[in-house]
């Protein structure tokens, strides 16, 4: 398959493309630096670099991945935005994964676990002092959901004892999460996207560009002043 991926869901900006093609000189070209504030500006001019240097148009796509949420705000409303726009052009369907799911992916490829089952609970900072968690199975090559994505406060999280803890939460949260758990950095990457793709379309999850929604876990981006405050008095 001819795919594009990216994920824009936190600070990083993951962008791949893959040719199977066998004039190709290598599958699968990417990109990975700063997101945030630079994402809109930058998402689409390295879309097109990787583009050009795999030699495809975007009509020679299957479809075009993404990272739907959850995650930043302004992150996850740029890649759909982008997603839809690209899919419009080009008569594409698009492919929303959920970015927890690309992390857990990433931290398996990372550990290269050769185990026929493997489960791990996949972390993204939410701020405000939360945590976005959901519990994920590999089993006989396929990914299945545990338990629903959820947003929760360190102390919260429970978790059974051998079971890998993989995400971006270590620095902020590290010291309140459960000690005996094994520890994995990783963030949902767009290479992670790639590999879940095939599976994903297989079971029908490619969808119109318009159904290219942001998943949004919480409705609340910011404090209120006085919630500032009584935290602050509080400290």
């Amino acid at each position: 398959m001819n795919l594009l991926a990216f994920d824009t869901s936190t600070d990083r900006m993951s962008v791949a493309v893959q040719r199977v093609d066998a004039a190709a000189p290598h599958p699968v070209w990417q990109y990975s630096g700063a997101g945030g504030a630079q994402t809109s500006s930058q998402l689409i001019p390295t879309i097109q670099r990787l583009m050009a240097q795999a030699g495809l148009q975007f009509a020679d796509l299957d479809t075009i991945a993404f990272g739907c949420g959850p995650g930043s705000f302004t992150g996850l409303r740029t890649a759909c935005a982008v997603a839809q726009g690209l899919a419009f052009g080009a008569h594409l369907t698009v492919l929303p994964i959920d970015t927890l799911l690309a992390l857990a992916e990433e931290a398996r490829f990372q550990q290269a676990s050769t185990l026929a089952h493997w489960q791990v609970l996949a972390l993204l900072d939410a701020r405000m002092d939360e945590m976005y968690a959901a519990d994920y199975v590999f089993d006989s090559g396929k990914w299945t959901q545990a338990k629903g994505c959820r947003l929760i406060r360190a102390e919260e999280l429970r978790s059974e004892a051998d079971c890998p803890l993989a995400g971006n939460v270590f620095a902020s949260y590290g010291a309140r999460l459960p000690g005996a758990a094994p520890r994995i950095e990783a963030l949902p990457t767009a290479s992670a996207l790639l590999r879940l793709a095939p599976a994903l379309l297989a079971a029908g999850a490619a969808v119109a560009p318009e159904q290219a929604l942001p998943l949004y876990i919480r409705d609340k981006v910011a404090k209120t002043t006085l919630e500032r405050a009584t935290e602050k008095a509080a400290r």
